[in-house]
């Protein structure tokens, strides 16, 4: 019998990390969170969606920043800002051990290779792809022009490398921070996901 086994996929914005991550899910039959945990979040912790999204993936550097940057003051909203953003961090983390605990599933972005860490059966994923893919498909996605789906593709990557390597502390993207880092553009989307998937079943021992 298989126990319990977690992949967790980090990627670039335009990558197609969502679609193989959904495709994987289907293929193996085991559930698949992106989004899905700020809405888990919010209902069991009783916080609004709201705080999550405005966190998501999102690093607080500005408490160590006033630190080690001999910033004036830490005035009572700047230290509850940091408190804030580390509480939330806790629930969506705690969140991903209980649905780990239930079954089997993927998870998409959120730290989640560094939540469970300890865990023998996780899988650790970085998909990337070459720029003009991911303009193209971002640029398509949300109806932008190539410049504001470039410009989107490098702010919202840095806020995730920023994420990351500040609750991780490993770095985005890198090799050593993964079992495999694979490049969609050489396969596709449904080449990568199936590259994954026989990759998954040495690495784990599965069916």
């Amino acid at each position: 019998m298989v126990e319990n086994f977690f992949i967790c996929i980090g990627r670039q914005l335009g990558s197609g990390g969502r679609q193989i991550g959904e495709k994987l899910s289907g293929e193996l039959d085991i559930s698949f969170y992106d989004k899905e945990l700020i809405e888990i979040a919010s209902k069991q912790s009783g916080l609004g969606r709201e705080f999550f999204e405005e966190a998501d993936e999102k690093a607080r550097h500005s408490l160590l920043g006033g630190l080690f940057g001999w910033r004036s003051s830490f005035d009572e909203i700047y230290i509850n800002d940091y408190l804030r953003y580390e509480t939330l961090f806790k629930i969506q983390s705690d969140v991903i051990r209980q649905l780990a605990d239930r079954g089997s599933c993927i998870f998409v972005g959120r730290c989640a290779d560094y939540v469970l860490r300890e865990n023998p059966h996780c899988l650790n994923i970085f998909i990337c792809a070459d720029l003009k893919d991911r303009v193209k498909r971002v640029a398509g996605l949300h109806k932008l022009s190539e410049e504001k789906a470039c410009d989107l593709i490098k702010k919202t990557d840095k806020k995730r490398a920023d994420y990351y390597n500040y609750y991780s502390n490993k770095v985005w993207g890198a090799a050593e921070s993964y079992h495999l880092c694979v490049n969609s553009s050489v396969l596709g989307i449904d080449g990568t996901a199936a590259f994954i998937r026989r990759f998954a079943v040495q690495k784990l021992g599965l069916p």
